[in-house]
């Protein structure tokens, strides 16, 4: 079982190493892909510098040089917080989320694409239970979707719809707010 374990472990790191590779190719270095990434999937609550570096376990000084050079590129941008007037958000730009249109991650997507057998389900739920155990063993944080979380609350609107709610913000969340990833989510 444990030369299984490792043989999945030596997998997935080939994986990573060929999918970084194609990241290299072109005017993005694989750290500002990664970056881009995060901004398209979190909510809006997680569009912070110290949320995205917690979320990909660097320091505050190498993601403020991705930032810039992100900003200096056209892909992002950063706005005044409206929540804390003594930080910022960052915002995706039209070119960001072209860029991302082109996302060499797209090819290993294609190729977990369920066909011969392949059960994308099942290899889904493992990694994501392999990630919370590694999450856990590290003090991190779960970034998870907000719909997955202790404090989502789904409540029926007077107008018969379903209506969503952080109870830890305290904060309506829209359909779309459910799907994204969260900095302060923890696991239901």
């Amino acid at each position: 079982m444990a030369n299984d374990a490792l043989a999945v472990a030596n997998l997935l790191e080939r994986i990573s190493r060929l999918t970084r590779t194609e990241e290299q190719i072109g005017d993005l270095y694989p750290a500002q892909w990664a970056a881009l990434r995060y901004l398209a999937r979190a909510n809006r609550f997680s569009k912070t510098p110290m949320a995205l570096t917690r979320y990909l376990g660097t320091t505050r000084g190498t993601m403020s040089q991705t930032i810039i050079a992100l900003e200096r590129k056209g892909y992002l941008e950063r706005l005044p917080s409206k929540r804390d007037k003594r930080s910022v958000d960052l915002k995706l730009t039209t070119a960001g989320k072209k860029k991302l249109e082109n996302d060499p991650i797209q090819n290993l997507a294609e190729a977990l694409e369920p066909r011969d057998g392949l059960d994308v389900h099942s290899v889904r739920a493992m990694l994501e239970t392999v990630l919370s155990r590694l999450i856990k063993a590290n003090d991190g944080r779960s970034f998870g979707q907000c719909r997955t979380c202790r404090y989502f609350d789904r409540a029926n609107a007077t107008s018969g719809e379903t209506s969503f709610r952080c109870r830890l913000l305290d904060v309506s969340l829209s359909q779309s707010d459910s799907e994204d990833i969260c900095v302060e989510h923890e696991a239901a």
